[in-house]
């Protein structure tokens, strides 16, 4: 039933590619991949395989791609995207010796994908489990890591209905989890390979906010960027029902003065931008038509490029994160590094570090442009402001070293000595 379900996925994303630009994407990364990628990749000695569902999973894999490279330089590493939206932005990632799509999860496909790269080591990034590739992995006895996972009651691993799941769990050698919760609910399955790491992703934003380059544009938009002066409003990946809340509150006349704002929306094409520049109505000028001198008279300043978001947070004093509406919030460490308090929608229970931050005092959710005009009022105040940013900052400092912590499991496996010699990742002499 699992394969038939998996020919019916690509079917359908054939039928749907010549209308839905995304479909599209997927299916032309995949076509004809055998030959594309036989002859883009050869391999030529130890292969470290790294799987991410898209661009958020890639940025918690990233710390460790990078660490493993400086401690095993000779590896090759490949690095596989299931998505469109991630990989068309990270193809060209320097960190990897092959960057592609994962072929859709069909046991020839499985088989034929791990004969090419025949890793030595694979590593899985917080989710995106595939029951071909995890269980030829398993057949062929390659050592298999879950890296920055999470884990929640109403998932399948803990359902009746569940056994397929819990196989797919059985076959990774180790799962580092983000917390003890994670940590409880694998052992009340029997699953006992599990350690509580954290999330990798803290160890990424620190060392962005750490060399966050500056941006004269932004600087002359910001002026002097004091909370107790003038509020500088970041809303990063930000949706129209987002949008829908914010910008009437931030633009009331009982709230408009001394602020200015700056929108990153998570949709960049043209007709999103116009949009938003018709709601926002004057004042608003587009980043890619903007200099410091124009920047400085401007109300909105209006990201209509990518990859601009993540060092922006630095000219901020209030961010908010857009999804929360919708299908849930994105990334909120990315402002948390830069000790920004952090606003979202409704939508943020399934993200740990939401909920831990939302329990510290440092983010704060809304349902409404009322409850939003109030946080917003009650953050100008110099001595919440200060709580609230120490309380992200403080979650933060507690949360680094995930990168360390698996890097450590890893070289302590491949030092392992039986009879007096070395081993490899997989315990063999």
């Amino acid at each position: 039933m699992y394969d038939f379900f998996i020919h019916l996925y690509v079917f359908l994303l054939r039928m749907a590619a010549p209308f839905h630009p995304k479909a599209r994407l997927w299916v032309k990364g995949r076509r004809n991949w055998r030959a594309r990628y036989g002859a883009d990749f050869q391999r030529r000695g130890q292969v470290l395989w790294v799987h991410v569902s898209s661009l958020g999973e890639f940025e918690q894999g990233r710390p460790l791609i990078e660490a493993f490279r400086a401690q095993y330089p000779a590896w090759q590493i490949v690095l596989t995207f299931f998505s469109p939206s991630g990989y068309e932005i990270r193809k060209n990632y320097a960190g990897a010796d092959f960057v592609a799509y994962l072929p859709a999860d069909t046991r020839r496909n499985a088989a034929d994908f791990l004969d090419l790269i025949q890793p030595d080591l694979a590593v899985f990034v917080k989710y995106d489990f595939w029951a071909n590739y995890l269980f030829a992995l398993q057949k062929r006895a390659v050592p298999t890591m879950l890296v920055s996972a999470l884990f929640r009651e109403n998932q399948p691993f803990f359902r009746w209905y569940g056994a397929l799941w819990r196989r797919m769990l059985h076959c990774f050698t180790q799962v580092f989890v983000q917390n003890e919760d994670s940590k409880k609910l694998l052992h009340r399955i029997d699953f006992q390979d599990v350690t509580i790491a954290g999330d990798t992703r803290v160890d990424r934003v620190l060392g962005i906010a750490a060399q966050a380059p500056e941006h004269a544009v932004v600087a002359a938009f910001v002026g002097v960027a004091d909370p107790s002066n003038r509020v500088v409003f970041i809303a990063g990946s930000s949706w129209e029902a987002d949008e829908a809340v914010f910008l009437p509150a931030l633009l009331h006349p009982n709230t408009a003065a001394g602020i200015k704002i700056i929108i990153a929306p998570h949709e960049i094409s043209p007709e999103n931008i116009r949009r938003i520049e018709q709601t926002a109505g004057a004042g608003v000028l587009r980043y890619t038509q903007a200099t410091p001198a124009t920047a400085r008279t401007a109300r909105i300043l209006l990201i209509d490029n990518i990859g601009l978001l993540n060092t922006l947070y630095r000219y901020g004093t209030l961010a908010y994160i857009g999804g929360g509406f919708g299908k849930g919030i994105h990334n909120t460490l990315e402002p948390a590094a830069f000790g920004l308090p952090v606003i979202f929608g409704p939508k943020y229970a399934k993200f740990e570090e939401a909920r831990q931050m939302v329990q510290r005092g440092g983010a704060f959710p809304v349902h409404d442009m009322a409850s939003l005009a109030a946080i917003v009022q009650q953050l100008r105040d110099a001595d919440a402001y200060k709580r609230a940013s120490q309380a992200v900052l403080g979650y933060l400092a507690e949360s680094k070293g995930a990168t360390a912590k698996v890097m450590g499991w890893l070289i302590d496996r491949e030092r392992t000595t039986v009879d007096g010699g070395r081993t490899g990742f997989d315990g063999k002499k």
